[in-house]
């Protein structure tokens, strides 16, 4: 991954790229299912540029530098380092997927949803280089409550920020946002899956710091999580189906996350002693 542009879409009419996305809605659920039954091998991984070091708000060789900390290749033995934080993440995610139900809260969100019978999976770095999170896919009807998230949610180079979600029986009911509220309205009317979750995911790639607008590296930032409208990942047990996929992630350093009841996560972190 290493473009030399990011807004190539910035000043494409919302109901065009609407369009595109149906088109390739089909070709979408092939690559998710051949991935899910483990029938192709592929990995994203990304390459300093001058663009991604420009969204990120950085000079060439500070970004390099990022990019080289994120993978955890300043690592005296990267392969060991990762491996390490595979095993650390499996944990977490064996613990979530006996959960029944979950529930987010502090400062902009209040969330509740049901996981039972869904699995949480492991992103050790096999398919998104870096990896660094557990996802699921909540039950389709189940999530309650709101969210502010804290960064823009980026579609296609396309900024929308201060965006606010309220969901009731799983589905987006009022949407704001402070910058591009219409190219947001826009997408939740993609399909009928665009409206529902499609994922919800822990970012614990603590490698990564900051914010840099581009979501391989940002829904990995140690101590937040994101919420994906649209698609599910098959191998999680989730049935949203969507032609999109847009991930949107909140800060949680000063916030609680409550499986079954119990405090399983504090202002960032899981509370290993707990697990």
């Amino acid at each position: 991954m290493s473009p030399s542009h990011t807004k190539y879409l910035s000043d494409v009419d919302p109901e065009r790229t609407k369009i595109r996305s149906r088109a390739r809605y089909s070709l979408h659920q092939i690559f998710l299912e051949r991935s899910a039954k483990g029938q192709i091998r592929w990995t994203v991984v990304p390459y300093p540029t001058r663009a991604l070091a420009q969204e990120a708000g950085m000079s060439m060789i500070e970004y390099e530098d990022f990019v080289y900390r994120a993978l955890m290749l300043d690592k005296e033995d990267p392969v060991k380092a990762w491996i390490s934080k595979a095993r650390e993440q499996d944990k977490i995610a064996l613990v979530l997927s006996k959960g029944r139900e979950i529930n987010i809260e502090g400062p902009g969100v209040k969330l509740y949803a049901q996981i039972a019978g869904r699995k949480w999976v492991n992103d050790d770095g096999k398919h998104n280089m870096p990896g660094g999170e557990v996802f699921t896919a909540p039950i389709e009807d189940s999530v309650e409550g709101y969210i502010e998230f804290d960064y823009p949610a980026i579609w296609r180079g396309v900024e929308v920020d201060g965006i606010k979600l309220v969901f009731k029986k799983g589905e987006v009911v009022e949407s704001r946002a402070i910058k591009r509220e219409d190219f947001l309205r826009q997408m939740l009317t993609t399909d009928e899956g665009a409206r529902r979750v499609g994922e919800l995911a822990f970012g614990l790639n603590y490698s990564i710091t900051r914010f840099t607008k581009e979501i391989l590296f940002d829904e990995k930032i140690g101590g937040t999580m994101h919420l994906a409208l649209g698609s599910s990942y098959p191998e999680t047990g989730g049935r949203n189906k969507s032609s999109i996929h847009w991930d949107m992630i909140k800060n949680l350093k000063k916030h609680q996350v409550y499986l079954d009841g119990d405090l399983i996560y504090e202002n960032g972190k899981f509370i290993l002693d707990v697990l």
